[in-house]
């Protein structure tokens, strides 16, 4: 009897921790816009050098260790940004370290940092001028959970690296442009 008890013990032990792996993974959909701003000197560009904007939308997973709030999430999105002749449209993969804190069980907060890589589906180039077809950038990034199944949230993202290259046809010199973004995000998780 002693035995039965204790299989049964352990196998409704079991039935309670599955549910809570199974809560471990998430999955959603996530979209938002990109404010982008070029950072160059070039003067005909000046209605994009300002400001510019464009949408990304994808899906999402996010994995969270429940008691401590920290997990990592990633995208896998299409991604605009720019506008007229610097129009960058791509694939975007952020992978973001997450740190989640909550204010109750249907309100969160969180803050996040990690790595994001662009690739550039459209090729500019243009006498000197010529599009990069990866981009590494760094995330820094806060926001808020609600009902448990929405996020909103603000990305800057900071690149590595050059997007565009031009060479100045006066000097010859070849100088870079960096596209600097601020994300602004919904995302829903099932």
């Amino acid at each position: 009897m002693k035995k039965i008890v204790s299989v049964l013990m352990v196998a409704v032990a079991l039935m309670m921790v599955a549910p809570a792996q199974a809560q471990l993974i998430k999955f959603g959909v996530k979209g938002g816009m990109n404010f982008s701003k070029l950072d160059t000197n070039v003067k005909s560009w000046s209605d994009a050098v300002d400001s510019s904007t464009g949408f990304f939308i994808g899906p999402m997973a996010e994995v969270t260790l429940p008691i401590i709030g920290l997990g990592v999430d990633g995208a896998l999105m299409y991604s605009q940004r720019g506008s007229g002749e610097v129009k960058q449209e791509g694939l975007e993969i952020p992978v973001n370290l997450k740190w989640s804190f909550g204010f109750g069980s249907m309100l969160g907060a969180y803050l996040a940092a990690g790595p994001d890589f662009f690739f550039n589906f459209k090729d500019i180039d243009v006498a000197a001028f010529k599009t990069k077809r990866t981009q590494v950038a760094i995330n820094l990034g806060v926001g808020l959970k609600l009902l448990r199944k929405l996020q909103v949230g603000v990305t800057y993202q900071i690149p590595m690296g050059d997007s565009f290259e031009w060479k100045d046809v006066v000097s010859k010199v070849a100088n870079g442009t960096k596209t600097k973004t601020l994300q602004v995000s919904a995302a829903y998780i099932f």
